[in-house]
Protein backbone atom coordinates (compact mmCIF):
# COMPACT_ATOMS: atom_id res chain seq x y z
CA UNK A 1 0.00 0.00 0.00
CA UNK A 2 1.55 3.83 -1.12
CA UNK A 3 0.66 6.78 -2.30
CA UNK A 4 0.92 5.79 -5.74
CA UNK A 5 -0.92 2.31 -5.52
CA UNK A 6 -4.47 1.84 -7.29
CA UNK A 7 -6.60 -1.27 -6.69
CA UNK A 8 -9.19 -2.74 -8.73
CA UNK A 9 -12.41 -4.84 -7.66
CA UNK A 10 -11.58 -8.33 -7.70
CA UNK A 11 -14.56 -11.13 -8.99
CA UNK A 12 -15.82 -14.16 -7.01
CA UNK A 13 -17.84 -16.56 -8.67
CA UNK A 14 -20.55 -17.94 -5.71
CA UNK A 15 -23.53 -18.13 -7.29
CA UNK A 16 -25.45 -21.08 -6.14
CA UNK A 17 -24.07 -20.57 -2.08
CA UNK A 18 -26.31 -22.70 0.23
CA UNK A 19 -28.46 -20.28 2.44
CA UNK A 20 -26.64 -16.94 0.97
CA UNK A 21 -28.82 -16.06 -1.78
CA UNK A 22 -27.35 -14.60 -5.24
CA UNK A 23 -29.32 -11.30 -4.96
CA UNK A 24 -27.62 -10.35 -1.37
CA UNK A 25 -24.02 -11.31 -3.25
CA UNK A 26 -24.63 -9.13 -6.01
CA UNK A 27 -25.54 -6.44 -3.47
CA UNK A 28 -22.33 -7.73 -1.23
CA UNK A 29 -19.95 -7.31 -4.24
CA UNK A 30 -21.42 -3.62 -4.95
CA UNK A 31 -20.70 -2.62 -1.36
CA UNK A 32 -17.54 -4.25 -1.99
CA UNK A 33 -16.45 -2.06 -5.07
CA UNK A 34 -17.71 0.91 -2.98
CA UNK A 35 -15.06 0.52 -0.35
CA UNK A 36 -12.22 -0.28 -3.53
CA UNK A 37 -13.54 2.88 -5.31
CA UNK A 38 -13.47 4.86 -1.73
CA UNK A 39 -9.63 3.92 -0.84
CA UNK A 40 -8.73 5.10 -4.45
CA UNK A 41 -10.19 8.01 -3.95
CA UNK A 42 -9.11 8.74 -0.46
CA UNK A 43 -5.35 7.41 -1.64
CA UNK A 44 -5.39 10.53 -4.52
CA UNK A 45 -6.91 13.00 -1.87
CA UNK A 46 -4.39 12.18 0.96
CA UNK A 47 -1.38 12.20 -2.14
CA UNK A 48 -2.67 15.88 -3.17
CA UNK A 49 -2.48 17.00 0.67
CA UNK A 50 1.00 15.87 1.46
CA UNK A 51 2.03 17.45 -1.87
CA UNK A 52 5.92 18.97 -1.20
CA UNK A 53 6.07 17.11 1.47
CA UNK A 54 4.97 19.61 4.39
CA UNK A 55 1.16 20.19 5.57
CA UNK A 56 0.73 23.69 6.47
CA UNK A 57 -1.70 24.23 10.12
CA UNK A 58 -5.03 24.66 7.80
CA UNK A 59 -4.48 21.34 6.39
CA UNK A 60 -3.67 19.57 9.06
CA UNK A 61 -7.10 18.55 10.30
CA UNK A 62 -8.09 17.58 6.66
CA UNK A 63 -5.31 15.29 6.43
CA UNK A 64 -6.24 13.55 10.23
CA UNK A 65 -9.63 13.20 8.89
CA UNK A 66 -8.88 11.49 5.81
CA UNK A 67 -6.55 8.95 6.85
CA UNK A 68 -8.67 7.63 9.47
CA UNK A 69 -11.36 6.83 7.12
CA UNK A 70 -8.86 5.77 4.75
CA UNK A 71 -8.11 2.89 7.25
CA UNK A 72 -12.00 2.05 7.30
CA UNK A 73 -12.19 1.95 3.75
CA UNK A 74 -9.22 0.18 3.14
CA UNK A 75 -9.83 -2.42 5.49
CA UNK A 76 -13.26 -2.81 4.57
CA UNK A 77 -11.60 -3.67 0.90
CA UNK A 78 -9.75 -6.07 2.29
CA UNK A 79 -11.38 -8.25 5.28
CA UNK A 80 -14.79 -8.46 2.15
CA UNK A 81 -11.73 -10.19 -0.17
CA UNK A 82 -10.84 -12.42 2.57
CA UNK A 83 -14.54 -13.17 3.01
CA UNK A 84 -15.34 -13.92 -0.61
CA UNK A 85 -12.06 -16.41 -0.82
CA UNK A 86 -12.83 -17.90 1.93
CA UNK A 87 -16.37 -19.39 0.52
CA UNK A 88 -17.16 -21.05 -2.23
CA UNK A 89 -20.33 -23.43 -4.12
CA UNK A 90 -20.92 -26.95 -2.84
CA UNK A 91 -18.92 -26.21 0.46
CA UNK A 92 -18.75 -29.82 2.90
CA UNK A 93 -20.03 -28.20 6.07
CA UNK A 94 -17.28 -28.93 8.87
CA UNK A 95 -13.97 -30.31 7.89
CA UNK A 96 -13.18 -33.73 7.73
CA UNK A 97 -9.13 -33.16 7.49
CA UNK A 98 -6.75 -31.14 6.59
CA UNK A 99 -4.24 -28.28 7.82
CA UNK A 100 -6.99 -25.81 9.45
CA UNK A 101 -8.57 -28.78 11.84
CA UNK A 102 -5.25 -29.78 13.15
CA UNK A 103 -4.52 -26.11 13.60
CA UNK A 104 -7.36 -26.08 15.69
CA UNK A 105 -7.11 -29.17 17.86
CA UNK A 106 -3.65 -28.15 18.47
CA UNK A 107 -4.81 -24.14 19.54
CA UNK A 108 -8.43 -25.25 21.28
CA UNK A 109 -8.28 -28.82 22.08
CA UNK A 110 -10.72 -29.53 19.39
CA UNK A 111 -12.45 -28.50 16.66
CA UNK A 112 -15.82 -28.10 18.22
CA UNK A 113 -14.64 -26.34 20.86
CA UNK A 114 -12.59 -23.60 18.33
CA UNK A 115 -16.23 -23.69 16.15
CA UNK A 116 -18.29 -22.81 19.49
CA UNK A 117 -15.60 -19.69 19.98
CA UNK A 118 -15.98 -18.72 16.83
CA UNK A 119 -19.58 -18.87 16.32
CA UNK A 120 -20.24 -17.20 19.61
CA UNK A 121 -18.08 -14.44 18.60
CA UNK A 122 -19.93 -13.81 15.84
CA UNK A 123 -23.16 -13.70 17.34
CA UNK A 124 -22.33 -10.70 19.79
CA UNK A 125 -24.21 -8.25 19.74
CA UNK A 126 -23.32 -5.00 17.20
CA UNK A 127 -21.68 -5.00 13.54
CA UNK A 128 -18.72 -6.11 12.73
CA UNK A 129 -16.76 -9.44 12.23
CA UNK A 130 -15.62 -12.74 13.49
CA UNK A 131 -12.42 -13.44 12.33
CA UNK A 132 -9.64 -16.67 12.98
CA UNK A 133 -6.02 -15.29 12.99
CA UNK A 134 -2.70 -16.72 13.24
CA UNK A 135 -0.15 -15.90 15.20
CA UNK A 136 2.90 -16.55 13.20
CA UNK A 137 5.44 -16.94 16.07
CA UNK A 138 4.03 -20.61 17.59
CA UNK A 139 1.49 -21.42 14.76
CA UNK A 140 -1.33 -20.82 17.26
CA UNK A 141 -4.87 -19.57 16.37
CA UNK A 142 -7.43 -17.06 18.12
CA UNK A 143 -10.67 -15.63 17.63
CA UNK A 144 -11.44 -11.87 17.41
CA UNK A 145 -14.13 -9.91 16.63
CA UNK A 146 -13.41 -6.67 14.56
CA UNK A 147 -15.36 -3.95 15.20
CA UNK A 148 -16.30 -1.86 12.31
CA UNK A 149 -13.66 -2.74 9.61
CA UNK A 150 -10.02 -1.15 11.20
CA UNK A 151 -10.78 -1.68 15.06
CA UNK A 152 -9.76 -4.88 16.40
CA UNK A 153 -7.30 -6.17 13.97
CA UNK A 154 -4.41 -8.26 15.73
CA UNK A 155 -1.32 -6.55 14.61
CA UNK A 156 1.38 -8.87 13.32
CA UNK A 157 -1.32 -11.96 12.90
CA UNK A 158 -2.70 -13.47 9.67
CA UNK A 159 -6.00 -13.80 8.76
CA UNK A 160 -7.35 -17.34 8.20
CA UNK A 161 -10.88 -17.18 8.64
CA UNK A 162 -12.99 -13.96 7.93
CA UNK A 163 -16.91 -13.80 8.53
CA UNK A 164 -18.66 -10.89 7.72
CA UNK A 165 -21.38 -10.41 10.38
CA UNK A 166 -22.61 -7.14 9.42
CA UNK A 167 -26.16 -6.94 8.67
CA UNK A 168 -25.98 -6.10 4.93
CA UNK A 169 -24.09 -10.05 4.89
CA UNK A 170 -27.65 -11.43 5.48
CA UNK A 171 -30.44 -8.94 5.61
CA UNK A 172 -32.01 -10.31 2.43
CA UNK A 173 -32.20 -13.81 3.78
CA UNK A 174 -32.74 -13.48 7.73
CA UNK A 175 -34.37 -11.42 9.95
CA UNK A 176 -31.71 -9.33 12.16
CA UNK A 177 -32.67 -11.98 15.39
CA UNK A 178 -31.72 -14.66 12.46
CA UNK A 179 -28.33 -14.03 12.14
CA UNK A 180 -27.32 -17.85 14.24
CA UNK A 181 -29.06 -19.03 10.47
CA UNK A 182 -26.74 -16.67 8.79
CA UNK A 183 -23.77 -17.94 10.65
CA UNK A 184 -24.69 -21.89 10.30
CA UNK A 185 -25.29 -20.92 6.43
CA UNK A 186 -21.91 -19.55 6.18
CA UNK A 187 -20.07 -22.71 7.99
CA UNK A 188 -21.92 -24.52 4.72
CA UNK A 189 -20.05 -22.82 2.40
CA UNK A 190 -16.53 -22.55 4.08
CA UNK A 191 -13.87 -23.17 1.53
CA UNK A 192 -11.81 -25.30 4.06
CA UNK A 193 -8.86 -25.84 1.64
CA UNK A 194 -8.47 -21.98 1.07
CA UNK A 195 -8.51 -21.60 5.04
CA UNK A 196 -6.00 -23.79 5.51
CA UNK A 197 -3.52 -22.31 2.60
CA UNK A 198 -3.34 -19.23 4.39
CA UNK A 199 -2.03 -21.06 7.55
CA UNK A 200 2.02 -21.01 8.25
CA UNK A 201 4.00 -24.05 9.52
CA UNK A 202 6.73 -21.45 10.64
CA UNK A 203 5.89 -21.64 14.09
CA UNK A 204 3.33 -24.85 13.90
CA UNK A 205 6.24 -26.91 15.98
CA UNK A 206 7.23 -24.77 19.00
CA UNK A 207 5.03 -25.84 22.32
Amino acid sequence: MGLNTSYKARSFDLSGLTGISDETLAMHFKLYEGYVTNTNTLNTQIAELIGGGELDATKVAAFSELKRRFGFEYNGMVLHEYYFENMMKNGTGDPTGGAFLKAAEESFGSYDVWKADFVNTGKMRGVGWAATYQDPSNGAISNHWINLHETGNVAGYTPILIMDVWEHAFIKDYAPVDRPKYIEAFFSNIDWDAVSGRLSTAGSAKA
